[in-house]
């Protein structure tokens, strides 16, 4: 058989473009010989559709805009993932399904088993599962279908103790299938591309059949889709590879015999090194968060420092560089070699540029303070005063122009609050808000690696928040490798303070660090949205209450 994978990059919502891309894909697919055309998970509505699901109206429209679909569709049928109503009147009101479309009309309808509800995941709260998944015969092939979770029950995951009783490729096994699909909208984070591929070779393996994954692209709100679609033989040997962040389209030949002159197509990007695979995803998350919005332009405030500067290089890749406006915002406090690094930044990567000098504003707001003030000492308040000032000031630029800010503080500093609410922390877009400091610099490296587009003072000097003179970020933290070792293993891994001190580090650093982050919820809970590139990034997927007493 001849399968037709589209991988495409809906939006969640826009039932008319969604229905649009899929017909154009079916179009080109069955000109290119398709025999059966399949499209990943919700792609009539986009995923995650969220709470839209509950609007009166939603999920008939998705009905509506399915049927539009079904009856363009002609003697090649089309798998296309969307959303049901459930009409038993029993459990949830929904199904996640996959329509199995054929000559004008849905023939078949599929339903996803497992519902994920965890990290960012919350289908229960919508669907109801399936008991089994659902075969479908058609020109004397046994079609199998599965939509994401249905697979994700490997031994090596730790999310398959959510499940019990027999698991849906286990039900498939005793149907014997001559090929089996997936339709995911599977988000991506580092490295989790190796475990997919695991998971559906191994799939095969198990069927004794072909296996097809298809996965959408993009990016919607915080989440970030890779594609990366796949098609094994029945052996578990990848024949086919589909782009990294990137729609495409691709017939691949399956079945139980491939012929010879069907050479293994795996394309550049289907495997690629974690720091172009973070780049790509970042700017794929920025440019589809912007656009779908409707932004068209973005603003980046330069310090000279070396995270915005990675901000602007992917918002000059996300936006094109003539669509993106640095500003430099120096106090009295700034360096003269900040100002410089800032401005050479914007001149590599043909920013426009502007200065907003803020000295007169900071000066006049701490005379209006003065009486409330003058008989304390100075710290922290007015330092924080130059960022809130700084704030200010860029939010009037996004307002005036219609342009998105772009927040530049990482995941380091966003952990222990080394940002100031309502200053640095203003923006539509907290772009590296999921990046650990160290990785800022491997990305800044990374992005030099031809030439120099960061300027190299600003790699190499320490970094500073220039709120006070001779300010280095290491007065309050310790050094960034120590930090983000830290980071990772109590925020992301869940591991205690007795834990980390058994490994070595020193305990006054992980009880001062530890507290930091707990102290800090309240900051995080107020911070504009991120794009999530790791397994657990803060935001959606991570619920810690703002007010507790736990000590761990």
């Amino acid at each position: 058989m001849r399968l037709g994978l589209a991988q495409l990059n809906p939006t969640v919502g826009d039932l008319a473009g969604n229905r649009r891309q899929i017909l154009e894909a079916y179009a080109a697919l069955v000109a290119q010989g398709a025999e059966l055309v399949v499209f990943p998970e919700l792609a009539v509505c986009g995923y995650p559709p969220r709470d839209l699901l509950f609007k009166r109206h939603f999920v008939p429209d998705v009905t509506e805009s399915l049927a539009i679909i079904a009856a363009a569709v002609s003697d090649v049928p089309a798998l296309i993932g969307t959303v049901e109503i459930n009409p038993t009147g029993q459990g949830r009101p929904f199904f996640n399904s996959a329509a199995f479309c054929h000559r004008g009309a849905i023939t078949a309808v599929a339903r996803k088993c497992l519902l994920p509800t965890y990290d960012v995941f919350d289908e229960d709260r919508y669907f109801e599962p399936a008991t089994s998944p659902t075969v479908v015969v058609h020109a004397g092939q046994r079609i199998g279908i599965t939509i994401c979770e249905d697979i994700w029950t490997h031994p090596m995951i730790s999310t398959r103790r959510l499940y019990s009783g027999a698991t849906p490729l286990a039900q498939l096994a005793a149907q014997r299938c001559d090929l089996m699909v997936n339709l995911s909208a599977s988000p991506w984070h580092s490295a989790k591309e190796n475990l997919r591929q695991a998971l559906v070779t191994d799939a095969a393996r198990t069927l004794g059949c072909p296996v097809a994954y298809i996965n959408a692209i993009g990016g919607n709100d915080e989440l970030i889709f890779d594609g990366r679609s796949l098609v094994t033989d029945a052996q578990g040997n990848v024949i086919a590879g589909l782009a990294a962040f990137a729609e495409e389209l691709r017939v691949v030949e399956v079945g139980p015999v491939i012929p010879h002159a069907s050479p293994v197509a795996i394309h550049p990007t289907f495997t690629q090194a974690e720091l172009p695979d973070m780049f790509e995803a970042l700017v794929l998350g920025l440019r589809d968060y912007a656009h779908k919005s409707g932004f068209k332009r973005a603003l980046v405030a330069l310090s000279g420092g070396i995270d915005s500067a990675v901000v602007g290089v992917i918002a000059a890749a996300a936006f094109g560089p003539e669509n993106v406006t640095g500003v430099s915002l120096p106090s009295a406090i700034s360096s003269q070699h900040s100002r410089d690094d800032a401005r050479l930044l914007a001149a590599n990567l043909g920013l426009h540029f502007e200065t907003v000098r803020i000295s007169d504003v900071v000066n006049e707001t701490e005379k209006v303070l003065w009486h409330l003030f003058s008989q304390t000492a100075r710290d922290v308040t007015e330092e924080n005063i130059q960022a809130r000032v700084r704030g200010v000031l860029m939010m009037a630029l996004s307002n005036k122009f219609g342009s998105l800010l772009l927040t530049t503080g990482n995941k380091s500093e966003m952990a222990v609050g080394y940002c100031t609410l309502y200053g640095d922390m203003c923006g539509g877009l907290a772009v590296i808000s999921d990046v650990f400091k160290m990785q800022v610099f491997a990305l800044a490296r990374w992005i030099n690696r031809e030439r120099e587009i960061i300027p190299i003072s600003t790699i190499e000097k320490p970094p500073s928040a220039e709120l006070r003179p001779n300010q280095t970020d290491q007065d309050s933290l310790p050094p960034y490798d120590v930090l983000d070792a830290i980071l990772k293993a109590y925020v992301e891994e869940g591991q205690s303070r007795r834990d980390l001190v058994a490994q070595g580090f020193a305990e006054s650093v992980v009880n001062d660090v530890v507290r930091k982050v707990d102290l800090n919820e309240y900051k995080r809970k107020q911070a504009a949205p991120g794009l999530k590139i790791t397994p657990l990034a803060f935001g959606v997927g991570r619920r810690i209450p703002i007010v507790q007493k736990y000590v761990s």
